[in-house]
């Protein structure tokens, strides 16, 4: 939601439209991305003609301050709806970028992969204002994504899989 948003829509700004169609999924409680995304897509179709895009919405899989022992129900709930969407979009690559509802979506798209469905590449970029720490989906996701790109150096070295490119929002 939000600051979120703004991040992988600038980080999609930059990609070629050979991207497409892109499938944006987002908490059922985001207010804010729809419009936002919508309106992002509507300036890209001015460059692309050919520009393809679907908005999905899941459970959100953890609110803000959410109880751990809750957001492990909670997010059960979520891959239960990330599964058939995952399974029904078949992705090629995840770009995500910290928000709880990545963590089941990539999970799902792990579980494809490892039923021999469909390989997803998962590239997860860690906010640009995660400086000292990964954030919870951070933390998660390092152990499972193709690529973990972190904005700050100090991140790099705490994290040696990680690729430091230097702020890329």
């Amino acid at each position: 939601t939000g600051g979120h948003t703004t991040e992988i829509l600038r980080l999609l700004s930059c990609l070629s439209e050979s991207y497409s169609p892109r499938h944006y999924i987002f908490a059922d409680s985001d207010k804010m991305s729809e419009a936002k995304i919508r309106s992002f897509e509507q300036k890209r179709a001015e460059t692309f003609s050919n520009s393809q895009f679907t908005l999905d919405r899941i459970p959100r899989s953890r609110e803000v301050r959410q109880s751990w022992t809750s957001s492990v129900v909670t997010t059960l709930y979520s891959l239960l709806y990330s599964l058939p969407l995952t399974y029904r979009l078949k992705p090629d690559l995840i770009l995500c970028n910290g928000p709880g509802t990545c963590v089941p979506v990539c999970i799902s798209a792990l579980l494809l992969g490892l039923l021999g469905i469909k390989r997803a590449l998962i590239v997860y970029v860690e906010s640009i204002c995660r400086v000292e720490t990964l954030s919870l989906s951070g933390k998660i996701l390092y152990y499972f994504s193709d690529y973990f790109i972190v904005q700050w150096p100090d991140l790099k070295e705490k994290y040696p899989k990680s690729v430091y490119l230097g702020r890329i929002v």
